[in-house]
C-alpha cells in the first residue's frame, strides 16, 4: 500500500520555523520526485517545492524562495521541508506528493500519490 505521511506542522509565531517531514512507503522511493504543496482556506492548491528523483535538483515557488529548503534522506524514504522566517500568509495545510518530474515547476497534475496533509498556522 502506497503511503505518504506528513508530520511536523503546528502553530508558530511569525518569524519562526518548522521542519515538515514526509515519510513514504509502498513504492520505489528513488523512482519518484517528491513535491510539497499547500492549500490555504478559500485558495487554490499551490506548488511550494519539489526535489527530483533523478539528480536531486530542487525547485521553489517564488513565495517561499530563500526561506524554505527541501531535502531528502533516501535511506529513510523521507523528504523534509525546512520552513524558516514564516509569515502569516504561509498558513495552510501542507501536503507532500510523489510523482514528478521536478523541472521548472511543481504541477499537482503530475503527482500520483498524496499524503493527508499537516496544518501549519503562523500567528502574527
Amino acid at each position: 500500500e502506497v503511503q505518504l505521511v506528513e508530520s511536523g506542522g503546528g502553530l508558530v509565531q511569525a518569524g519562526g520555523s518548522l521542519r515538515l517531514s514526509c515519510a513514504a512507503s509502498g513504492f520505489t522511493f528513488d523512482d519518484y520526485s517528491i513535491g510539497w504543496f499547500r492549500q490555504a482556506p478559500g485558495k487554490e492548491l499551490e506548488g511550494v517545492s519539489c526535489i527530483s528523483s533523478t539528480d536531486g535538483s530542487t525547485y521553489y515557488g517564488d513565495s517561499v524562495k530563500g526561506r524554505f529548503t527541501i531535502s531528502s534522506d533516501n535511506a529513510k524514504n523521507t523528504v523534509y521541508l525546512q520552513t524558516n522566517s514564516l509569515k502569516p500568509e504561509d498558513t495552510a495545510v501542507y501536503y507532500c506528493a510523489a510523482g514528478g518530474p521536478c523541472v521548472d515547476g511543481v504541477a499537482s497534475t503530475m503527482y500520483d500519490y498524496w499524503g493527508q496533509g499537516t496544518q501549519v498556522t503562523v500567528s502574527s
